[in-house]
């Protein structure tokens, strides 16, 4: 082969003429080693990675040098063979296991998977299953005075890339969260269309949320299938998933009180002078992004169309559901009551509505939204027709309310046990921009009996440290003008005697002990 043959293999194969002369020795010494030029000889007691091998790199977090260090240990110990060099067992490493298997053994499950290869699913069609997903959203926002990180409830619909429902709270979801994004997903009225309709199935993790009774209730009652996916599968419901982690770079990192934002120093912490935007603002920024997502975007999957325009562009019919129907179907039920002349017991507590004058006497069915304990639905309990909501009779006002809650604070504070428990706070998720609620009704009658127990209970006010002033102190004792006119006179104090059964200085009546003399006469 001559010189002109290998330039142009070289540039060929992008290496440098040197190389493939090596390559050419290399096959005329040994004929196996053209079939992989580069490669290197095998040999009979080359070092490969064992079992024994593979569980270091997971002990030691993928650092090779460590691994290095604990096979020298181990060999000193006799416990094994000497290991080769760091290079060689690096090499190794490299060759006998996969990127995948290095990334798992090195951080964990999570990482392992980023290497895997994944199927995609056909796209389907519009309403054929959809995705939901709680978010807590990375931005503090000013909740009530509180810096707090809102959470996010969504579903998407995996056709189209189109968020169908949404529902924002200020702290952590629970199933009437879930419930209240299922209806404003459902409902295609103003201000949540044109997307929604029924889908056939749901998909959801294993949150309690989603899997509660009243939320599973509602999915068989609108014969929706739920699809409940295995633990720590991202990758089954990745409509959503993506939808999570395209929120925060395309709109949520750009928001005031972003809480991964770089910071200059050691230390990241947050400006004292930022201003936080309030829940209510908060909540209508998201909506109109999320307004500008199923209008203006163009996901990739859906190559150059807005999720608007593939949903108009599909021909599927949909299942709709009135607005009252879905209220019904979203609701707990907490069995049948008998409406009194006080209206109807649910929970230990009264609760009225204008309607029900002349029906004394008739068995109604209690519904109620969860935690939303100021308000049930009641329907008839025979023919199951509605008969109207009522509330909460003799409900506390809001300032009673406020002072309730500032007690159970403060009770909360010597308490730890009680500290835990009062961090549980509800609100009501929001599909508009409203101010945040809080969730927890109260009676009058409740509010002053915790208040009255609470004043009984705080010994700091019942204290009167003026009302018996201090007794004076020994004649002895230098005190102060100003500190001696807040005593009063009061029996001496008598001293303990000493070590030899001598009484002290002053004696033991508490009065002053004679002057005595020293040897030269003078008075001491």
């Amino acid at each position: 082969m001559t010189s002109r043959h290998v330039r142009l293999m070289a540039e060929s194969l992008e290496v440098t003429e040197r190389t493939v002369w090596r390559w050419l020795a290399a096959a005329e010494r040994d004929e196996s080693a053209a079939a992989e030029p580069g490669a290197r000889a095998q040999s009979r007691d080359r070092f490969t990675v064992t079992s024994e091998v593979r569980r270091l790199p997971a002990l030691w977090k993928g650092n090779v040098a460590a691994v290095h260090r604990e096979l020298t240990a181990r060999a000193v110990r006799g416990e094994g063979e000497p290991p080769p060099s760091i290079p060689t067992l690096h090499r190794a490493i490299q060759r006998d296991l996969t990127p995948g298997e290095r990334a798992g053994l090195a951080k964990g499950e999570r990482a392992a998977r980023k290497h895997d290869v994944f199927l995609a699913r056909p796209r389907g069609w519009r309403n054929q299953a959809w995705e939901s997903d709680h978010m807590q959203a990375p931005v503090l926002v000013d909740v009530d005075g509180k810096a707090s990180r809102p959470w996010i409830t969504w579903f998407t619909d995996c056709a189209t890339n189109a968020i169908t429902g949404v529902a924002v709270t200020p702290v952590h979801p629970s199933r009437e969260s879930v419930l209240s994004a299922l209806r404003s997903a459902v409902l295609r009225e103003d201000p949540y269309g044109p997307f929604g309709g029924l889908p056939e199935k749901v998909r959801v993790d294993r949150g309690k949320g989603f899997l509660s009774r009243t939320v599973t209730a509602a999915f068989d009652l609108l014969d929706v299938t739920v699809e409940d996916l295995p633990a720590y599968t991202p990758h089954l419901k990745g409509t959503v998933e993506g939808l999570n982690r395209v929120v925060e770079s395309m709109f949520l990192a750009a928001l005031p009180g972003y809480a991964r934002q770089p910071r200059p120093g050691k230390r990241s912490s947050r400006p004292k002078d930022e201003v936080l935007l309030g829940f209510e603002d908060f909540t209508g920024r998201l909506l109109a992004w999320t307004s500008w997502w199923n209008t203006e975007h163009h996901p990739a999957p859906l190559r150059g169309k807005t999720p608007l325009e593939a949903w108009q562009d599909d021909p599927t019919p949909l299942r709709d559901v009135p607005a009252a129907d879905l209220w019904t179907f979203t609701l707990e039920d907490a069995g049948t009551r008998t409406l009194t002349t006080r209206g109807v017991r649910f929970r230990k507590r009264d609760y009225v509505g204008p309607w029900m004058t002349g029906q004394t006497g008739i068995q109604v069915r209690v519904r109620f939204m969860p935690h939303h304990d100021h308000r049930i639905e009641v329907y008839h309990a025979a023919t199951g027709r509605y008969l109207g909501s009522a509330d909460l009779a003799d409900q506390a006002t809001e300032e009673q309310v406020s002072a309730v809650r500032r007690a159970r604070a403060a009770r909360s504070r010597r308490l730890k046990k009680d500290l835990e428990a009062s961090q549980r706070e509800r609100y009501a998720a929001v599909n508009q921009p409203e101010a945040p609620r809080r969730l927890g009704a109260l009676t009058t009658a409740q509010a002053e009996a915790e208040l009255a127990q609470t004043a009984d209970s705080d010994l700091a006010q019942l204290a009167m440290p003026d009302l018996i002033p201090h007794a004076a102190p020994p004649a002895d004792w230098r005190t102060p003008a100003s500190l001696a006119a807040l005593t009063t006179p009061g029996p001496p104090v008598p001293h303990p005697p000493g070590r030899d059964g001598a009484s002290a200085p002053d004696g033991r009546d508490g009065r002053a002990a004679p002057p005595t003399t020293d040897e030269d006469g003078d008075a001491s």
